[in-house]
């Protein structure tokens, strides 16, 4: 069991050490909150008169709109009903944001990120390869989410039919430029308004990163929140209340890259673990 912990400290310690290298400040942030964010099938644990949250990334934008340009925080987030061999209810998220930068920039600090840990885990580089979305889901899946989504069929053939094609290639693939209605806090492409700036990043087809061009517009936030707040309420799922101070935040937050990173999910990665039952202790009351 001494080894969970030593390469758990291991991966913890690098990751900071290539933060701090890259002129990051770290921050921590509530993981107690009134009011997680609304996403459609993203469930918050209730907790108290509260929840705990799902990511800090409501807070971690109000944190550039006060004028900080480069921030990351590791720590503690939760999702109900999610158990598995790469699920767990509580797991470890790494998330950083740069102000006046963009999706594409972050990817950069993500492939430098990925070599610095495989130098430090002696895990040979992977090959890189980037897929746009459309083309990708014409080729394997027939059909074209951007001019024709649909919700169900997106998410259906993503999970039967691009994910294992990424896994038999192998390496790091980004998957990117996702459907406008797949964008959660996204902002769209100028010259394509039916995309959005979005990439996910899968390691030998195990999904790892998730990154945006943050929507900096208030009013389209709100909408897209309002949305999903009516998807929810037909589903009979919780509706959350709106977070104001974050939405006040986004007029005056400048153009911002930000990424998600599941730091479990990536230490099963580097050390070619099958399952979290490998990397996680005290699994048991969870099952």
């Amino acid at each position: 069991m001494d080894t969970i912990w030593a390469d758990r400290h291991r991966l913890l310690r690098e990751i900071r050490a290539y933060f701090d290298r890259a002129n990051f400040t770290e921050v921590e942030t509530p993981i107690y909150m009134r009011t997680p964010c609304m996403e459609e099938h993203i469930d918050a644990v209730a907790c108290g008169k509260g929840y705990l949250r799902t990511s800090p990334e409501l807070f971690h934008k109000r944190i550039i709109a006060t004028g900080v340009s480069c921030i990351y925080e590791i720590g503690k987030c939760f999702r109900a009903g999610e158990y598995g061999d790469r699920h767990h209810p509580e797991y470890t998220m790494l998330e950083w944001y740069r102000a006046h930068a963009d999706y594409q920039d972050v990817l950069k600090d993500t492939k430098q990120l990925i070599d610095h840990l495989c130098v430090a885990f002696k895990k040979p580089y992977p090959q890189w390869k980037t897929y746009a979305v459309e083309e990708l889901f014409i080729q394997i899946a027939g059909w074209n989410p951007i001019t024709a989504y649909d919700a169900e069929r997106f998410s259906e053939d993503l999970c039967e039919k691009i994910e294992p094609f990424l896994k038999r290639e192998g390496g790091a693939a980004v998957l990117c430029d996702y459907p406008a209605e797949a964008a959660a806090l996204s902002c769209l492409s100028i010259t394509c308004p039916a995309v959005a700036e979005r990439w996910e990043l899968y390691l030998d087809g195990i999904e790892i990163a998730n990154a945006y061009s943050e929507l900096t517009d208030a009013r389209e936030q709100r909408r897209r929140f309002e949305q999903w707040g009516q998807q929810r309420a037909a589903a009979g799922s919780v509706v959350y209340p709106l977070d104001e101070p974050f939405l006040d935040a986004l007029d005056v937050m400048p153009e911002t890259g930000g990424a998600a990173l599941g730091v479990d999910r990536l230490l099963l990665w580097l050390l070619d673990a099958a399952s979290f039952d490998q990397i996680m202790m005290f699994r048991d009351p969870w099952q």
